[in-house]
């Protein structure tokens, strides 16, 4: 045989085998794209299964607000939201608030409202991206961001044709998702540092940027669009809104000067009964009279009285009744252990060393604190001041230096001593004096410095001090009432918790005060002008008539229990016109 046909047979041979062998890969890739395609099908079928099954919404989403209307006792939080949003430079935004008292809702209102608005540049399609900054949580070695996105390496990134290029891959974040609309962070003040730190970035620049060892300008088998992203960025130009249930102090600065802040109060128990009876109507449930009374004094917030609702609902459903029994929302109110919202109310008559003052507690809540004050005679120069129920101390630093001086309160406890001394001739030491602050949570304010000053004179003088009347101010040492925070959220505990006046600085005036006629607004300079308001002032001839002293007698005996002669006839010595409770 010929070499010619040597070569020939070892060339079909090989021929044969190749031919076998790309035989065999090519049945083999067939039956694994039917195997592939089985597979899929019977997933497919089970994902139609699936979505031929719902259930009802819950109830929580049926009272879900999807209007202006809907948002309950929000009036001044969706207005100020309104005019962040609707305009035609939208602003950041954060929230402060309670939880349960409709944040997230008020958001999403807002942003379909401003879609309507020809002003607004939000387009009909603009989206609202979701986030909880619980967790939204990165990978330190930069593989995962949620929030603001990420690069796929090639060596994370598997068999992918990118990865076996060895072409990094952008992963775009929350921030990018809602370029063009709202980025809503709930609990914005859960953020990582770090995290917090690039989104600051993000705002200012109104892109990202990302980064990658694994990208070089120059490779030319990197996408074009990769090639752009890298060099232009990803586009994120937003609106950010932040929730957060936690006071404004403990969001960093810098993420609270970029954005419009707006406090969100805590429902009131008639508009948690609003709430409660629209989740009854929702499931088409009728309620007995007293369940929604139950709902008011328990729930603490909308989603508490939504739940409580289609809990008492279910009972009374499985019982095969469409009514809704008291018996039924109090066994919801013992199973979930509710607690009865703390309502403070001012007390029923004039008492002597009792005075209300007023605190905040948390966003746009205010509270009612009934300052008590007792005081009794002792040796001359051997008396004592106690006080009860405020922070003594205060802790300032950021871990590597910590300074600790003494609290707001505590130094207005000394004003008021000083005060006293100098304008009324008290002579603290002479009394021990014991002023309590009564609550779980310490006191650590200067704002109940009338208050304390107040309820140190009644208790001394034993004056009674009109109990319809609530107060807030920080004393000087000169007498002045100085400014505090938190004004209109106090006035609106006063005015829940039963009183007819509130004393507040007159530095905190405002005008729409006189609009109120629940409770009469009274803006003092002094302290004398708060004694005139808040004592029940009785002369010993208007004591042996049984009758209250008019004002200007009031302010006559006022002046002269300092040392002061009416109508200028010069000072008198302290006490020698004698007033009693």
């Amino acid at each position: 045989m010929s070499n010619v046909g040597v070569i020939g047979l070892i060339n079909l041979f090989f021929g044969i085998v190749i031919g076998l062998y790309f035989w065999n890969l090519l049945k083999a890739q067939q039956g694994s794209k039917t195997a592939v395609d089985r597979d899929s099908r019977r997933e497919m079928e089970k994902l139609r299964e699936m979505r031929s099954l719902s259930l009802t919404r819950p109830l929580t989403e049926l009272t879900r607000p999807a209007r202006f209307e809907d948002v309950v006792g929000q009036k001044d939080a969706l207005l100020a939201l309104k005019a962040a949003l609707c305009g035609p430079n939208p602003q950041h935004v954060i929230l402060y608030g309670p939880p349960g008292v409709g944040k997230t809702a008020a958001a999403r209102v807002v942003l379909e409202e401003a879609k309507k608005s020809p002003l607004s540049p939000f387009r009909a399609d603009a989206v609202f991206i979701e986030i909880d900054a619980n967790t939204a949580r990165f990978d330190d070695r930069g593989i995962a961001d949620p929030l603001i996105g990420s690069v796929h390496d090639p060596i994370y990134q598997g068999a992918g044709p990118l990865g076996v290029a060895g072409i990094p891959q952008p992963k775009p974040g929350a921030v990018t998702k809602a370029h063009g609309g709202v980025l809503f962070i709930d609990e914005i003040g859960e953020l990582h540092s770090i995290q917090m730190n690039k989104l600051l970035k993000v705002l200012e620049d109104r892109k990202v940027f990302l980064e990658s060892a694994y990208y070089s300008a120059d490779d030319r088998n990197i996408p074009l669009y990769i090639h752009d992203i890298f060099k232009n960025g990803l586009p994120a130009d937003f609106r950010l809104v932040g929730a957060t249930t936690r006071p404004a102090q403990d969001i960093p600065p810098a993420i609270r000067s970029r954005c419009l802040e707006v406090y969100f109060r805590a429902l009131t128990p008639d508009e948690v009964g609003i709430i409660a009876t629209q989740a009854a109507d929702k499931i088409k449930m009728r309620v007995e009279d007293g369940v929604i009374d139950i709902v008011r004094k328990y729930a603490q917030n909308g989603r508490d009285a939504v739940n409580m609702v289609q809990l008492a609902a279910g009972v009374a459903i499985t019982d095969g009744r469409q009514m809704v029994m008291r018996s039924d929302m109090e066994w919801v109110v013992e199973s979930g252990q509710y607690s009865p919202r703390p309502e403070k109310k001012v007390p029923d008559v004039p008492e002597v060393g009792v005075v209300n003052g007023l605190a905040v507690w948390g966003p746009g809540m205010g509270s009612v604190i009934q300052i008590e004050a007792s005081a009794t005679p002792g040796e001359p120069g051997s008396g004592t001041f106690i006080v009860t129920g405020i922070v003594e101390e205060e802790e300032q630093g950021d871990g590597s230096k910590i300074l600790r001086r003494r609290s707001m309160a505590r130094s207005s406890v000394d004003n008021v001593s000083t005060v006293l001394r100098n304008s009324y001739s008290l002579q603290i030491s002479d009394y021990h004096i014991h002023v309590n602050f009564p609550g779980g949570a310490p006191v650590d304010g200067p704002s109940a410095g009338i208050a304390m000053a107040v309820a140190v004179l009644s208790a001394v003088r034993q004056i009674p001090i009109d109990n319809r009347v609530a107060m807030t101010g920080e004393l000087t040492v000169h007498g002045k009432v100085s400014p505090v925070g938190g004004i209109v959220a106090k006035v609106e505990a006063a005015a829940s918790a039963g009183a007819t006046r509130v004393i507040i600085p007159a530095e905190n005036w405002n005008d729409r005060f006189t609009e109120r006629t629940d409770i009469q607004v009274i803006a003092a300079k002094d302290i004398d002008e708060v004694l005139k308001t808040a004592t029940v002032f009785r002369t010993v001839e208007a004591e042996s008539q049984t009758s209250r002293a008019t004002w200007p007698e009031v302010a006559a005996a006022a002046s002269c229990h300092r040392g002061e002669v009416p109508g200028g006839a010069g000072p008198v010595p302290a006490g020698s016109v004698q007033i009693t409770g």
